[in-house]
């Protein structure tokens, strides 16, 4: 639903000539997101602790899916899930590992994406 109606906005402003592209800032973390700076971009998988884990899991829950993760910074399954959700909404190998590309789908995601 979310889709069809994007995608009929998108269809009526190129009718009208207004379409503007939206890019998201690159590497910008939402504010609340501030656990580490967005260079830390360390490999993270099940079992780790620490401030990137605390981000990681802070900007999935800015971008939507299931679950909402408690930001305690514990690698742990609920997070290992929500990655998977996300690298499989975003067209990555689902291995749970938060790698350089899932980062950069963490600080970019796609907007179709739900």
């Amino acid at each position: 639903m979310r889709r069809r109606m994007a995608s009929a906005a998108c269809a009526a402003a190129l009718a009208v000539g207004t379409l503007t592209a939206f890019t998201p800032a690159a590497d910008a973390a939402p504010s609340n997101c501030a656990h580490t700076s967005s260079g830390n971009r360390p490999t993270l998988r099940s079992g780790d602790t620490g401030a990137a884990v605390k981000q990681a899991q802070c900007l999935s829950n800015v971008w939507s899916g299931v679950p909402k993760l408690k930001v305690d910074g514990t690698y742990g399954s609920q997070t290992r899930t929500k990655i998977i959700w996300i690298q499989g909404c975003h067209g990555l190998p689902r291995d749970g590992i938060v790698g350089p590309d899932t980062w950069d789908v963490l600080y970019n995601p796609a907007l179709d994406c739900d």
